[in-house]
């Protein structure tokens, strides 16, 4: 009897251990934290790019609340060791889904997702893609058109300077559309174009500003990720259109408006993914009707005859009768590139590699 009753205790036992385990592993499931990276090229208050990339993601981590933590690394350099020695260390810390946020960073990010197939990628304005790595950017070319009508609506000397990063098809599309954006509004004005071959140097990009100026720019434009454009034509008394982050506040002496990012509701998307288990690599690419990208409210340094028409074509943009690649277009050779009647196609958009003819400087 005895042995009897110890047997019977003893599978009592068993059977509240068993339950006290599936149910501590149950809690440890719902109150599970994910983690996730990302990699900046730049500080995470630079005034630009990064910091708009870091405004989605506390956002996206005020969204979740305490149910996501994110591991942020600054000033990643745009070489691939550098890159996959940051994710490792991000991946060590139980990151399962990681963003880079800079283009320079596709090789590392390509190498990174090959290493770790379990964690999930997203690499922002690249190309290259795999099962567990997507890729993401907006199409800025619509709030780069808008602004350039404002830009074209103010210059004096019909010279407009433009301070771009790097000569790649991110970079040069938007300064078509700017260039367009100037000519529908004033067909006799230049875009002039220096390119610093850096996302974030604000001595350099503050020097080109100034040389642009020099040579009879009275407005500036910039695809950079500091202030230092804005800073040049405030001290030479000009006007500027700004970049990624609104301007308003920081330097209201001469901005006029912006193409704005906002990140967040797409970093909330794609977190809420991974959480749900319904992750897939995808080609994002989304315009000013999804929110993720949009043009600044126009300061009162902007002309008064701009508002009107920077709204009737943001509605026909977002309308769908608007495409700011709509032909005809011409190079600057005087070579038609999209025919009348017609668009230019993403995958041209993505690989383009020339200006349109009222820019003057070369893609190199």
């Amino acid at each position: 009897m005895k042995k009897k009753l110890g047997v019977l205790m003893l599978a009592l036992i068993m059977v509240v251990v068993s339950v006290v385990g599936c149910s501590s592993g149950s809690t440890t499931k719902t109150n599970a934290v994910t983690k996730v990276g990302f990699l900046y090229v730049g500080p995470a208050d630079d005034g630009g790019w990064s910091q708009v990339h870091d405004q989605g993601r506390a956002k996206m981590v005020e969204h979740f609340n305490g149910k996501v933590e994110t591991v942020v690394k600054e000033n990643v350099a745009e070489e691939k060791s550098a890159v996959v020695s940051t994710v490792r260390d991000m991946v060590d810390q139980g990151c399962t889904i990681i963003f880079g946020t800079s283009y320079g960073f596709m090789d590392g990010m390509v190498e990174a997702a090959k290493e770790f197939p379990n964690v999930k990628f997203e690499h922002c304005s690249g190309y290259m893609t795999s099962d567990n790595l997507g890729t993401y950017f907006g199409r800025i070319e619509e709030p780069r058109y808008l602004s350039g009508i404002v830009a074209g609506l103010t210059t004096k000397t019909n010279k407009i300077a433009y301070i771009a990063a790097m000569p790649i098809p991110e970079c040069v599309r938007g300064i078509n559309a700017f260039a367009l954006g100037v000519k529908s509004v004033n067909p006799t004005a230049t875009v002039n174009v220096s390119w610093t071959n850096t996302w974030y140097d604000p001595t350099v990009e503050k020097a080109a500003a100034e040389a642009l100026i020099q040579q009879g720019c009275d407005v500036t434009a910039q695809h950079q990720d500091s202030t230092a454009v804005m800073e040049a034509a405030k001290e030479a008394g000009k006007l500027s259109i700004g970049y990624d982050l609104s301007a308003a506040a920081t330097m209201p002496e001469v901005y006029m408006t912006a193409p704005l990012w906002d990140f967040s509701g797409y970093y909330t998307e794609r977190v809420q993914a991974v959480i749900d288990g319904t992750w897939k690599s995808d080609t994002y690419w989304g315009g000013m009707n999804d929110g993720i990208v949009s043009l600044d409210t126009l300061t009162k340094l902007a002309p008064g005859s701009a508002q009107a028409q920077v709204d009737t074509a943001t509605a026909a943009i977002k309308a769908g009768t608007l495409n700011v690649f709509a032909g005809e277009i011409k190079d600057q050779t005087g070579t038609v590139r999209v025919n009348a009647g017609t668009v230019l196609t993403d995958e041209a958009e993505l690989s383009m590699d020339w200006f349109v003819d009222n820019v003057v400087g070369s893609v190199n």
